[in-house]
């Protein structure tokens, strides 16, 4: 009994990179929509193309014939490690390509789960790196920011910050275009590091 719990433990994604990878390895196996059920935290977001509540809005969804195809290509973490956000390729059911954001939180109990999801088209593929580029956070000095009350319009806005402020995430829905950006403590300042919109994939 305990051997089998190491094994599972030792199995569990450590990283979210690892994590990203198990998502789109279980929409193969089991069905995009229960890999994105399963890995969905309770208050996750979705763009269809409203910002709806994801476990709300896949209940009872039926998984599509096939899943997207998707891989990592950056993640940037925090200082911490508890709040990272990814982005990476698509390869949709009909061939086209595209680029997806996801942003991941660390549960109490060492497991990753989606907060964010977005997608959309990209005219040239994106490279399938067999190691992502992973940058950290620094965990010098003591990082201050303004979110400016990003939560009070969740329909149009929304936004993640780590505990220890030294990563911080945010989607802004303006028509039928979500931006996501993404700033990272530096040690003495901060660096936008993402910052991407698209017309929600459908």
């Amino acid at each position: 009994m305990l051997l089998a719990a190491l094994v599972l433990q030792a199995a569990a994604p450590q990283t979210a990179v690892e994590a990203e990878r198990a998502f789109a390895t279980a929409a193969q196996a089991r069905g995009q929509w229960t890999a994105f059920r399963d890995y969905a935290s309770d208050e996750a977001v979705m763009f269809v193309p409203q910002a709806t509540n994801a476990q709300e809005w896949l209940k009872g969804r039926k998984d599509p014939a096939k899943s997207v195809e998707w891989w990592p290509t950056e993640s940037y973490v925090s200082c911490s490690g508890n709040l990272a956000v990814n982005t990476g390729g698509a390869l949709w059911p009909d061939g086209s390509s595209g680029y997806f954001s996801t942003i991941w939180a660390k549960q109490g109990d060492g497991s990753w789960k989606w907060l964010a999801d977005h997608g959309g088209a990209v005219a040239v593929p994106r490279a399938r790196p067999s190691r992502p580029k992973v940058v950290r956070a620094s965990c010098a000095g003591k990082p201050e920011i303004d979110m400016g009350g990003c939560l009070s319009d969740a329909d149009s806005t929304g936004c993640h910050a780590a505990r220890d402020q030294s990563l911080q995430a945010r989607w802004d829905r303006k028509g039928d275009t979500v931006v996501f950006s993404v700033v990272i403590w530096t040690g003495r300042g901060w660096k936008t590091v993402f910052d991407e919109g698209a017309a929600p994939a459908k």
